[in-house]
This record gives C-alpha cells, structure tokens and sequence, in this order.
C-alpha cells in the first residue's frame, strides 16, 4: 500500500501526521510526505522523503503589528486564502504528483483542502487527520461556497454540506473531552492518542505556595514541589535551568505567530521572569532572542526547542492557543495561560476556560503584571491542574496511531 501524506501550512499541520506516518511506515507501507517548500527539512530531519508542492505560506519572516483577535477575519483568511488560493494551487500539484507516485491512499490534515480534492480526482481514498483542537473552525458556511467552486474547475460535483473531509476516515489526535460538543466529531471518527504522549504517561503536578513571587529572590523557595515528571523520568533538559527545584514555565507563540506578537514577547518576558519560575521562551526562527532584552537569570529564550523535550519537564504553559501547543500541555497535566491571536487559537482558548484548565488574557492589553498573575494562579489555584489533569488522562488512555492502520488498510481494500 503506496501511502501519500500532505499537508498545507507548517509543524502545527505536520506534527499530528507524524505518528500516523511512522506506524504505516513500520507496518511496510511505503511512504512519501508532500507540503509547502519551507517544511522540507522538518520532513527529512522526521525520517521521511519528502516533495514539494504549493506555496509558501507567508513564511517570509515579514513583521506584522499586533492586531486584536477578529474572528470575521480569521474565518475570511480561512475562506480565500486555505479554500481558495492555497487549495487552488495545492489541488494541481498534488494531483500532479499522485499521476506520478500513484498512491493507494492520500493522508492529509483537516485543512489540507485541495489535497482532498486531488484525491479525489485522482479517485483513490483519503484519511483526514484533524489540526484543529477544538473542532469548530472549520465549518461549512465559511468554506463550503468556496471549495464548491474549486470542485467545480476538477470536475466534481458540488458539495454545500462540506462532506468531503469526512467522506473516508477521520483521525482525531486530541483528547474527546476537549473537543466542542457543539461540533461533535463525525460518526466513523478515530480517537488516537496525541504526539509525543506514552500510554499512561501523565506527570502529576500539585499546587505552588501562595508566596510564589519574590522579586528579590536568587535562589528558589525549598518549598516549591519537584516538577511533574512522568515514569520512567524524561532526559534532563536542553536549556539552562538556573534553580533547580523550582516550576518550569513555557512560553511560547508558536511557529508561525512570532512575526504578528508586536511587543507580546518582551511583556511575557518581563512577567514571567518576575516570578520564582524557570523560564523558557521560545520566540521562533524569524526572532532573534537578543530582540528580547538582557533577562535576569531564571529566563531562558531560544529560538525553537522541540515541545517534546520541554513538557514533560514543565508545571504550567503560557502560549498563544494553537492546537499543538494546547494539546501537548494538556495531554502533559499541564494548566495553561492563553493569550490567542489568530486562526483557531480563540477557540481553543475558549475551551480551556470553559474545562477549568486555564485562564485566558487578551494579548493586546495584557501588561506583566497581568501575565505574571495568571500564571501564579494556574500554578497555585489546585483545580487548573485537576482539570487538566483529567484531559490527560483520558489522552493518555487513547489507543496509540497503530490503530489507525488497519482501518486504513481495509479503506484501500474496499477501493
């Protein structure tokens, strides 16, 4: 069985494939990975072959100020740009490269539109691999009007109820619990368990002194519990960690966001590193760290460290809400701070306030003092942990991507 793996877009599109790739893979199916030409390394640095098809999308490292999140906005970029222009473009050159490669079966992420449309065009069965957390941005009246006219330039019928990406398979690596029961998942759905997690892993963090914040301070509070750890413990982290013994927060806005943070950076610097915490702020590859200022000893900024390696070394995430991040901290145990910018991070961040497992702080108005608060509280304040515990659980109790491989052989079979 030749499987075809696309995806549109950067690791948040790509990350979720990954486990799925590496069981078909192992279970001798041969594999190649398609998607944008900039995410060509990050395919090969996973161990697969990889060919491009599509654009770039906006991965110029062009700066963007800071704009209050707007949810009109974000459904018309999802319409012109993901169902449009960019399905237009990758709906050609996937099909282009499915007459070459042939595969059996196509895989792709939820919003890899035109790669459906080439596989269905090509008439070979495609599995949909959702990216989205919590299920309700993809809708469609946003994209449906749009996709109808690309279906209609490849010969397809038209299809107003947006049926397409559930047609064959869907595979949802996202605990249920988190997803929005107004969009439940499609019937036939597959739940598996989220990347980087171990059955059973769950590291298990309790709450923080209430004096967690002493701005004097050079060494941590001996009182401060031990990081959660899951079993066996993880290596030992990448990055300096300057008090040992003390709570490990990250900080991040992902991989595409960092161009469009205006000043965000400096202010979760500044209130992060007021606080008795580690600190690991990552910024992205088209922010250089010295952009960030002199920070005092307990915060760390670097470019990119794998989420992998920092999670399991963590007791609390502040991000901007993207489904990777938000996903991995949960399925860690792990209470968050949102301050969401875009595409389906409000969203997500509405989930988690409204499961308990964090608080959520506009990222235009937020000042230091507001950032650092928020995380005391979800450090502190036992019920974000305990609610973000119970997601991981039930992540953690999720069958593992090697479930997904005999439903997918037996889609092929039936053809």
């Amino acid at each position: 069985m030749r499987v075809l793996v696309s995806f549109v877009g950067g690791r948040g599109h790509l990350e979720p494939l990954l486990p799925l790739a590496r069981a078909l893979e192992a279970h001798g199916h041969p594999l190649l990975v398609t998607g944008q030409p900039s995410m060509g390394q990050a395919v090969l640095d996973a161990g697969f072959p990889f060919l491009t098809t599509g654009d770039d999308l906006g991965d110029t490292g062009r700066r963007f100020p800071l704009l209050a999140y707007d949810a009109d906005r974000e459904d018309d970029s999802l319409r012109r740009g993901f169902a449009g222009r960019t399905a237009r473009r990758r709906a050609a050159d996937v099909l282009a490269l499915c007459r070459y490669w042939v595969p059996d079966v196509l895989i792709c992420d939820e919003i890899d539109f035109g790669a459906m449309v080439a596989a269905e065009r090509f008439r070979v069965p495609h599995v949909t691999v959702l990216v989205t957390a919590a299920g309700s941005f993809v809708r469609p009246g946003v994209v449906a009007p749009a996709l109808d006219v690309l279906r209609r330039e490849f010969g397809l019928p038209p299809d107003p109820g947006l049926a397409m990406p559930s047609r064959d398979l869907v595979v949802a690596p996202f605990p249920p619990g988190f997803r929005d029961p107004a969009h439940p998942l499609p019937p036939g759905a597959l739940s598996i368990r989220p990347p980087g997690l171990r059955p059973g892993a769950r590291p298990a963090p309790g709450p923080v002194p209430p004096d967690a914040t002493r701005p004097d301070a050079t060494r941590p509070d001996p009182s401060w519990p031990s990081p959660p750890q899951p079993d066996p413990a993880p290596p030992q982290p990448t990055w300096p960690i300057a008090w040992p013994g003390a709570p490990v927060v990250y900080a991040t806005l992902g991989t595409i966001f960092d161009t469009e943070s205006g000043d965000l950076f400096p202010r979760l610097a500044a209130g992060l590193g007021a606080l008795e915490v580690n600190v690991l702020l990552t910024v992205g590859r088209h922010v250089r760290p010295s952009e960030i200022g002199r920070q005092p000893a307990n915060v760390h900024v670097a470019s990119f460290v794998p989420q992998a390696e920092v999670l399991p070394h963590c007791s609390a995430v502040v991000s901007h809400g993207g489904s990777g991040t938000v996903t991995g901290a949960l399925a860690h145990g792990l209470p968050l701070v949102v301050l969401p910018l875009g595409a389906d991070q409000d969203r997500n961040a509405r989930r988690v306030a409204d499961l308990g497992a964090g608080l959520v702080l506009d990222p235009l108005t937020a000042t230091p003092a507001e950032i650092g608060g928020a995380t005391l509280r979800v450090l502190r304040e036992p019920g974000f942990a305990a609610a973000a515990r119970t997601l991981a659980d039930e992540a953690a109790a999720l069958p593992s991507a090697d479930a997904a491989v005999a439903p997918i052989e037996s889609l092929v079979r039936r053809g």
